[in-house]
């Protein structure tokens, strides 16, 4: 089953295996709700179709996802929520807090818990909004020229909404990379165990698809358990209740914001800080 979408690409190149890929190339993936409800809904279709065992993320253009970028197409009064939480529209931090449980944690964490494995192919940038999309997968095949970045410290909030760096980089390392909002190389990604295996940009897909190939033939049931073994370890050692927690300690960032920069629920510095990081990363690592 295959299904056209606006900001998305759905196909089944192989059997036994879905290829979803971010389509928005000339905004370098950047994230509109809309895309995120439908990267969602081409989940759910990947995840329902019983001739499916593998599922692969990617991205057209030069970077896998700029991050978060507003509503886009998507009608916020006729969405129809995945999950419990709605409301959208209600005044203060309240509405706030619900649309970013819904399109943010509650996508993450949905993805993260599809009973299929999922992998992540990514190249380019992979900024803020971006790591949500390739951590709740369970692969993550990168390209030599792949960066990782959360910066959004410097907006006055911990960080994105799935909070799962300490599981990804380390506790060490992920304080470093929120308090500096530094740049992690492919290799480095790797090397912290966020990154399974690194190849070169003109082999990226090959490999991907390769990996995938090799996963499909093995028993959907075997998959199955695989991933919930995996997933219930690190459940045990409480996963769901250090990102929830998080959450919540994202918006009182949000709150704090509005309440001291004029209802903007961010701090206006933000972006300034980003760029001189960013900058300063592209002088002594140039692409």
């Amino acid at each position: 089953m295959t299904k056209e979408f606006a900001t998305i690409k759905y196909a089944l190149p192989e059997p036994g295996i879905a290829r979803i890929t971010l389509a928005r190339p000339e905004k370098r993936n950047a994230q509109t709700m809309e895309l995120l409800a439908e990267l969602n809904e081409a989940f759910d279709l990947a995840a329902h179709d019983n001739s499916v065992k593998v599922i692969v993320l990617a991205a057209e253009g030069p970077d896998f996802s700029s991050g978060h970028a507003g509503v886009g197409n998507l009608d916020m009064a006729t969405y129809k929520p995945s999950g419990s939480w709605s409301d959208f529209k209600a005044p203060g931090q309240e509405g706030h807090w619900g649309v970013e449980q819904e399109f943010f944690l509650g996508f993450c964490w949905r993805w993260r818990n599809i009973p299929k494995p999922t992998i992540a192919e990514v190249q380019g940038w992979v900024i803020a909004g971006g790591l949500m999309l390739a951590w709740p997968c369970d692969i993550i095949i990168a390209s030599e020229d792949a960066k990782f970045t959360d910066p959004v410290v410097a907006f006055g909030v911990n960080a994105v909404e799935y909070f799962a760096h300490p599981w990804e980089v380390g506790v060490r390392k992920a304080k470093e990379m929120l308090f500096t909002g530094e740049v992690i190389t492919a290799e480095e990604a790797k090397s912290l165990g966020m990154v399974n295996h690194v190849v070169s940009l003109d082999n990226l897909t090959d490999f991907t698809m390769d990996m995938a190939k090799t996963i499909a033939k093995r028993p959907m049931m075997g998959l199955k358990l695989a991933k919930q073994s995996v997933n219930q370890t690190q459940d045990a050692q409480g996963f769901w209740t250090s990102i929830q927690a998080a959450m919540s300690l994202q918006q009182l960032g949000h709150a704090h914001a509005r309440a001291v920069h004029d209802g903007i629920p961010v701090n206006p510095e933000g972006p300034a800080l980003i760029q001189e990081v960013l900058k300063k990363w592209k002088k002594t690592k140039p692409e």
